[in-house]
């Protein structure tokens, strides 16, 4: 399986901006093993950001483009030092790939991208992507990890797209703000009742939300990729959804597409 995993500023860190020591480790450990059971794994990572504001004293999200480029740009390099030493801890490779809309958009620069991935896991590489927060400018943000995860999809052919978050799925109401609210879980089509269920960005430090969450579902669906929201939480969740388990929400490609 070709599995590209998001994980969110929530999974993360803590409110404060500062890294979840132990649950990034667990994260690692399990897509390590994942790694060795045979599977192919790309990881769009948030995170930048928020750590980048922890080390620079800022208690939330920078408004202003100069900031929040200033704190992706230290968080960057926290982030990556973080991933690449917790990696080789299972003797495994990482590689930093930051990118722009214009390197998605432009055919060359797509190219390109398509065969820098395909060499990388041709060396047993584990991607690490972000947005290239620290140079982009509003005509060429993607906006979110979301979005980006499932684009990244669309370029590698993966098998499935898993967005790690703060919460279990998709509701039918807010659960925390409405206790009857039941889990969907699975989605054929993404219809305006759905999407009616999309709020704003989901924590302080992210950009992400569940209205940006079903813009990333319909771009995987589109291109014959199923899609799963999960609780990141406990990363050993992947282990279920990696057995073909009942987790989270589903977004199953339609039929047309994987033709």
């Amino acid at each position: 399986m070709r599995l590209v995993v998001k994980v969110g500023t929530s999974t993360l860190a803590h409110s404060t901006g500062n890294l979840n020591i132990r649950r990034v480790e667990t994260l690692c450990k399990v897509l390590s093993d994942i790694k060795n059971a045979g599977h192919e794994v790309l990881l769009v990572s948030s995170g930048a950001t928020g750590m980048g504001s922890g080390k620079l004293g800022l208690f939330k999200k920078p408004e202003d483009i100069s900031t929040k480029q200033a704190a992706a740009a230290v968080g960057q390099c926290e982030l990556m030092y973080t991933y690449d030493k917790l990696f080789q801890e299972y003797n495994h490779c990482v590689a930093q790939v930051l990118l722009t809309r214009a390197d998605i958009e432009d055919e060359s620069r797509r190219a390109n991208l398509h065969s820098t991935f395909f060499r990388l896991l041709d060396f047993h590489v584990l991607p690490i992507i972000n947005e290239n927060d620290s140079v982009a400018t509003e005509e060429f943000f993607i906006g979110e990890n979301d979005s980006l995860a499932a684009l990244v999809s669309t370029i590698v052919g993966a098998d499935l797209v898993v967005l790690l978050s703060d919460i279990d799925g998709l509701f039918t109401a807010d659960p925390h703000k409405n206790p009857n609210a039941k889990l969907i879980s699975r989605v054929e089509e993404i219809t305006p009742e759905l999407r009616a269920l999309g709020g704003g960005a989901g924590s302080d430090f992210g950009s992400g939300g569940m209205s940006a969450k079903l813009n990333a579902a319909q771009i995987a669906m589109d291109a014959g990729c199923d899609m799963i929201i999960a609780n990141g939480d406990h990363p050993e969740i992947l282990y279920d959804i990696i057995a073909g388990k009942d987790v989270g929400t589903r977004f199953v490609a339609s039929k047309k597409s994987n033709q």
